[in-house]
């Protein structure tokens, strides 16, 4: 049996909550606890292309509810984790304004939570100033969002910020080549394995609200698990050119 593709896992809120951002914290131990068993390599996202059959975690938005329950359970397994961070929402709420409908109001990280979590080894990345859709800025108004954006969350942490995610997965080769000014690698919502030769620019990712079930989680990189993954494929596909334009 081919072995499974390296892959890159989008959480975001860890809540009860039921919403599509949220997964609950039981859900995410028993997750962490099957990663640890499964033989799988949990890596670091720069090293994601270069691992066969690694697993790379990366968290969307900073929500507090990450250093409450999934820095104790990934310094638990010694699991290295990137955390995309809005920089001018640090300590306050997802309540920028282009907050989709239906998203719970949640209590996003303070900046010693940030810090503190960056000194036990989790890397922080950035995920704009304040969270707009960049296909509808302007040249100029992307490059400000990334550079007010870098450039405090490096004075906070004293540790060079290199990766980037899209917000809303969000983004056209005109946003590409300005956030290939300021980073090295960029995270996308395409939902797909991690190719060896694919854009750095471009790293697709598996959000986890499509693996909250534990038989689909434990399914990634097997057989079964493969259709599944095609399948939700086909289906986000189909809404995408459904979607009005």
């Amino acid at each position: 049996m081919r072995p499974p593709r390296p892959i890159i896992l989008t959480y975001h809120s860890l809540d009860n909550s039921g919403s599509v951002v949220s997964l609950c914290p039981d859900t995410f131990r028993r997750q962490m606890g099957w990663l640890s068993q499964s033989g799988r390599a949990v890596v670091p996202l720069d090293r994601i292309r270069e691992t066969a059959g690694g697993v790379a975690l990366t968290f969307d938005d900073g929500f507090r509810n990450f250093f409450q329950h999934a820095f104790p359970v990934l310094q638990k397994y010694s699991f290295p984790a990137t955390v995309f961070v809005i920089s001018k929402y640090c300590g306050g709420h997802n309540d920028w304004p282009t907050q989709s409908r239906g998203i719970p109001a949640l209590e996003l990280m303070r900046w010693s939570e940030v810090e503190q979590a960056a000194r036990g080894g989790i890397r922080i990345g950035c995920h704009t100033a304040t969270h707009p859709r960049l296909t509808l800025l302007s040249e100029a108004e992307i490059e400000g969002e990334l550079t007010v954006s870098r450039e405090a969350l490096e004075e906070r942490i004293g540790q060079t910020v290199d990766s980037f995610a899209y917000p809303y997965g969000d983004h056209s080769p005109r946003v590409r080549a300005v956030v290939g000014r300021h980073f090295r690698l960029g995270c996308s919502t395409r939902l797909a394995p991690v190719s060896p030769r694919g854009d750095l620019l471009d790293l697709p990712r598996l959000d986890i609200y499509y693996f909250r079930n534990q038989f689909w989680f434990e399914g990634l990189g097997r057989l079964h698990g493969r259709g599944y993954l095609a399948a939700r494929q086909a289906l986000r596909g189909i809404r995408q050119r459904l979607r009005p334009s």
